[in-house]
């Protein structure tokens, strides 16, 4: 089955994302398998799938062990409702208090966590009739948004008896999975409030998919995964974490549109950064920085065509880059293949000194998603 994602992009280009949904369903039943009985599992779906296509993977996720979804923003969860996605949404992120209203309205939980979100939301179910959903976000040491551990007591009290609440769960997000020892301390400070507080008929989250993999924490009752699920590894504190068997979901393709040689001493793309050492067969795709590749990568990837690796050559420009294809059989059309199951966008992020996140969320400005099973 192929099916391409419906949106107001141009799709007639030679140049795509392929997403696996296959894979996706195989890595959701892994993390399933290595989550407790009993508990919940949230996938988080924030910036459009992490470039995967929010929309598209939702119901894959669903039907695959999800219990519930986490976005960055209302938009994010705005886009999923209007696509006839029903389930429990988590806005994980910092809600504008004249937001708070449309969250409502759109049947979003929304993380709170300061004075000014309670009078929102007491104002948005005043207006509306229907207690806005929420879940306390603690800060035990990530130092981004949340209520601090000194203050959380009071303020969960608070939203615990707020009539005008539903109230539905508490979370904080580990800022060290990688470090044991610093995420010791934020377990540590979780535990102690949660032992101070009524949890009852609350959902606990701290667990993210590094934490899932490296640690146990009984006062939780969902975990969140998010990396995972598209079949990558985040940093791990060492190599004896027990890793499920993930598969990467993501492929990016682009088709020859011209090919041509380049004589010996001639320089490719912007500045000459690749001079040709005899004369070489060059490639050309339409996929470019504006896509998504970045253009540091420029002279530092390679491609797959017809079986055989080869090195991208010349500076990566905005909607073009270059392929040296000098003893491969290769005509007009062909694919070059830069990422799929054998050539993870890891490699991409160990040149750059990043994470696989921040890259698979670029490949979605421009490029057309194929969904295939």
């Amino acid at each position: 089955m192929k099916n391409v994602r419906q949106t107001n992009i141009n799709i007639h280009r030679d140049s795509w994302v392929e997403i696996n949904l296959e894979n996706v369903s195989h890595n959701m039943h892994e993390i399933r398998k290595n989550t407790p009985r009993g508990v919940k599992l949230l996938a988080v779906v924030k910036a459009d799938a992490y470039g995967h296509g929010s929309v598209m993977l939702a119901p894959t996720l669903l039907a695959s062990g999800a219990d519930m979804l986490g976005v960055a923003s209302i938009d994010e969860g705005v886009d999923l409702r209007q696509a006839k996605i029903n389930c429990e949404i988590l806005v994980l992120g910092a809600v504008p208090v004249w937001a708070v209203e449309t969250a409502v309205k759109a049947d979003l939980t929304i993380s709170i966590f300061s004075k000014e979100h309670l009078e929102a939301c007491k104002q948005a179910y005043e207006r509306t009739g229907v207690k806005p959903k929420v879940h306390v976000k603690l800060d035990t040491g990530m130092n981004r948004i949340g209520i601090s551990v000194d203050d959380a007591h009071s303020f969960i009290n608070e939203v615990r008896n707020a009539d005008y609440l539903d109230f539905c769960g508490i979370f904080t997000h580990l800022a060290n999975a990688e470090n044991r020892e610093k995420t010791k301390i934020q377990i540590d400070r979780w535990n102690k409030v949660i032992s101070q507080v009524n949890t009852d008929g609350l959902i606990l989250h701290i667990l993210n998919t590094a934490g899932a993999m490296c640690y146990d924490v009984p006062n939780s009752n969902m975990r969140r995964a998010g990396i995972g699920i598209y079949g990558l590894y985040p940093d791990l504190p060492d190599e004896n974490v027990k890793k499920p068997n993930l598969k990467p979901v993501m492929s990016l393709k682009a088709r020859i549109v011209n090919i041509h040689e380049a004589k010996d001493g001639e320089g490719v793309s912007y500045g000459h950064t690749f001079t040709a050492h005899g004369a070489r067969k060059i490639a050309t795709v339409p996929l470019g920085y504006a896509d998504g590749v970045p253009r540091s990568l420029s002279n530092k990837i390679c491609g797959v065509l017809n079986g055989k690796e080869v090195p991208q050559i010349g500076n990566i420009t905005m909607d073009q880059m270059m392929f040296d294809i000098t003893g491969v059989d290769a005509n007009l059309g062909d694919v070059i293949t830069l990422l799929d199951e054998n050539h993870s966008i890891d490699e991409w992020a160990k040149v750059l000194g990043t994470i696989n996140y921040e890259l698979t969320c670029r490949l979605k400005v421009r490029l057309p998603r194929v969904y295939t099973r």
